[in-house]
This record gives C-alpha cells, sequence and structure tokens, in this order.
C-alpha cells in the first residue's frame, strides 16, 4: 500500500475508533480536478472497510463512498439559468451544483444514530444521460464511516462551509497543474466528451483548470488536516 495512503487509513481508523458508537464518522476529501483526489477516495474507502474485514469480519461493510457528482444541476435546471449557454459551457464550476442539496445531505448523516435509523439515498452522476440519478447511493445504517469526495468540499464560503463543523477529517489532495491538464484531456476522450486529445485539453483549460485555480486560491491550509500531493505515477505523498 501507498505510504500516504497507509498513513491516511491510520489517521482516519483511530478517529474513528474514538468517534461514539451512535456517530458517522465523515472524511472530505476535495482537490481540482485531475487531481486524484477521486481514486485516493476510493481507495481509501476500500481500505477502511478491508480493515474493519479483519476485525469483524461477519460484519457488513462499515465504510462508503458518496461522490459530491450527484449535485450537479440537471441539464433542464441549466436551461433556466439567466445564462444558460454558459451554464452549459460551464458546467462543473461552483455554481453549477446544488450546494445546498449537499450540505442537507451531510446533516442528516451527521443526526444520531438509533436501531430505528433507516438507508440514506443520495444522488449519483449517469454519465450516460448526462444527469444525476435520484436515489441511487445508498448510505445504510451500518455504514459508520462515509468519505465524500468532491471540488468543493472544502470551500470556505456557504453552503459549502456550513459542512465544515461535521467533517472529523479533511484532506485536500494537490497536485502540479500540468499534470492535471494531462490527466483531464485523456479523460474527456476516455469519455467521450472529446474527439481527439487537442480537443480534450480545450475543454481542460477552458473548464475545468479554472475552476480547479478557484479551489486553489480560496482554500485556508489551517483549516485542512492533511494535504496529499498527487504525483505523476498517480501515488501520493505528504
Amino acid at each position: 500500500m501507498d505510504d500516504t495512503l497507509n498513513r491516511l487509513l491510520d489517521k482516519a481508523w483511530n478517529k474513528f475508533l474514538e468517534t461514539p458508537s451512535d456517530t458517522r464518522f465523515l472524511i472530505a476529501i476535495a482537490g481540482i480536478p485531475g487531481s486524484g483526489k477521486t481514486t485516493l477516495s476510493k481507495r481509501l474507502t476500500a481500505a477502511l472497510n478491508a480493515r474493519h474485514a479483519a476485525q469483524s469480519p461477519n460484519n457488513p461493510p462499515v465504510a462508503a463512498f458518496l461522490p459530491m457528482d450527484g449535485y450537479h444541476y440537471t441539464r433542464a435546471q441549466l436551461d433556466a439559468m439567466p445564462d444558460p449557454a454558459t451554464a452549459h459551457a460551464r458546467r462543473g464550476a461552483e455554481f453549477t451544483f446544488d450546494g445546498e442539496g449537499f450540505v442537507q445531505l451531510v446533516q442528516r448523516l451527521k443526526e444520531p444514530l438509533t436501531a430505528d435509523s433507516t438507508t440514506i439515498f443520495a444522488p449519483s452522476f449517469d454519465h450516460a444521460t448526462k444527469d444525476p440519478k435520484e436515489n441511487d447511493i445508498a448510505i445504510e445504517p451500518t455504514h459508520r464511516i462515509v468519505v465524500f469526495e468532491g471540488n468543493y468540499l472544502l470551500l470556505p464560503h456557504p453552503p459549502w462551509s456550513r459542512a465544515h463543523p461535521h467533517f472529523h477529517l479533511k484532506i485536500f489532495v494537490s497536485v502540479p497543474s500540468a499534470i492535471a491538464r494531462q490527466r483531464l484531456a485523456a479523460r474527456h476522450v476516455a469519455a467521450g466528451l472529446a474527439p481527439t486529445l487537442a480537443e480534450g485539453d480545450r475543454r481542460a483549460v477552458e473548464n475545468d483548470l479554472p475552476n480547479g485555480a478557484e479551489v486553489t486560491r480560496l482554500l485556508r491550509r489551517a483549516d485542512v488536516d492533511e494535504v496529499v500531493e498527487s504525483s505523476e505515477d498517480g501515488g501520493w505523498a505528504s
């Protein structure tokens, strides 16, 4: 296991063990587009579940992964904005997300767990329809750990900042702009959003990287528990 990932696993697990049994342990992992935050979030979720399974082999998974992609505004909602053309062109920018809806989800997940607690459902993002898919991610009462992932989770202004007091561990994934740009261009081609790497690069330069620059500009590192650097080979360094 990557040394940084192993250290984050130990830190998260130890803090989780200190959390009351009726309280979910919430982790926020943010970063600019192309930083590798999704990969880190998924690997940390899997590692937490593996550690839990090793210690409690007969119990269900303890951790769930929850990306904020499901809180994209729908294309119909973008159509209703004052400047629909810009809204569609800039989809992925902060103003094209339902931050209020995301914060409400976080607040629901911080409600005490009881014998009567039921499944909480969150939206995912359907890349085929290019719109959110409601009630697609199930957070069960047995999910005592939730790993959130997204560009804007740690922004210092409302609505995002209202979620911060509920996060037990806040991680920011940093990455050199050149590496993010290369990853994003390839990602756009792989997703069918661009026919060539040149077109994928244009999308990255015109939308993704400006969004990332805004995230980096606004981030208050003093409010973050961990900053890790994403490397060219896909690993991380503290």
